[in-house]
């Protein structure tokens, strides 16, 4: 069943209006009818099957019945990537919010290939922020990832207990105690955030920055993973830590 989100809380009966873009993709594209059920989500995360009222350019449904039941990662976790190149940044976002993640984080790194220009930036995070919401109804999250793009130094800003950074150096030097260990030193409610590089990876004094502001280096197995599928490797290992018991 079709899910959309709403910037509103709701209770049984209540009756809303989608987007004018939601209103389009209901009736237009999944040519739903009058009378039909779809899932709705409200502003606290909270699950309603609902009614379709009236269609239109804006479509009024009505709430039916709360089907909540969290499908969120217990660990709250953030995604930082040095920015990629070519499509790689939008797969992060769409395969990353499909496996839980809460936020994620772009910035531009030493080796980072791709640049944002300023101009540029509100133009690329609007174009992530539509595939978070269109990744975040098809895998019926309770919640719509944020995703934001900062300066690199920022991220030493974080009051975040748990951070790592996935370095290859690590995995090429038969490292793989870091990641396991911070995997069991994680509870439900915790933060945890997770910083990837570019292609071309970290330098020197970049990883030197993030032990000097207690992050912990770690490898993520013995083989190199590209930027797109480091984060990937990360969301399963602790979606199987905590999901899968």
């Amino acid at each position: 069943m079709q899910r959309y989100f709403v910037k509103q809380p709701l209770k049984i009966q209540a009756e809303l209006q989608l987007s004018k873009e939601d209103s389009h993709h209901l009736i237009r594209v999944m040519r739903t009818d009058i009378g039909q059920d779809v899932e709705v989500v409200d502003l606290d995360g909270k699950v309603f099957i609902a009614e379709v009222l009236k269609s239109g350019s804006i479509a009024t449904l009505r709430t039916k019945e709360d089907i909540t039941k969290s499908v969120e990662l217990p660990v709250d976790i953030t995604i930082a990537c040095g920015i990629s190149k070519g499509d790689k940044n939008e797969q992060i976002i769409k395969r990353g919010t499909e496996m839980g993640a809460k936020h994620f984080i772009f910035f531009e790194s030493r080796y980072s290939v791709a640049r944002w220009s300023e101009p540029k930036v509100e133009k690329k995070l609007k174009r992530l922020r539509e595939i978070a919401k269109g990744a975040a109804e098809q895998s019926h999250r309770q919640l719509i990832p944020t995703v934001v793009f900062i300066k690199a130094p920022a991220l030493f800003e974080t009051t975040i207990e748990h951070r790592m950074v996935a370095y290859e150096e690590s995995a090429k030097q038969d490292e793989h105690a870091n990641f396991k260990s911070l995997l069991l030193q994680l509870k439900a409610g915790d933060q945890l955030l997770a910083v990837f590089g570019p292609e071309g990876g970290f330098a020197e004094e970049e990883i030197q920055e993030f032990t000097e502001h207690q992050f912990v280096l770690a490898g993520l197995g013995p083989r190199i993973l590209r930027a797109e599928t480091a984060p990937m490797y990360l969301l399963s290992a602790v979606s199987y830590q905590f999901e899968l018991k």
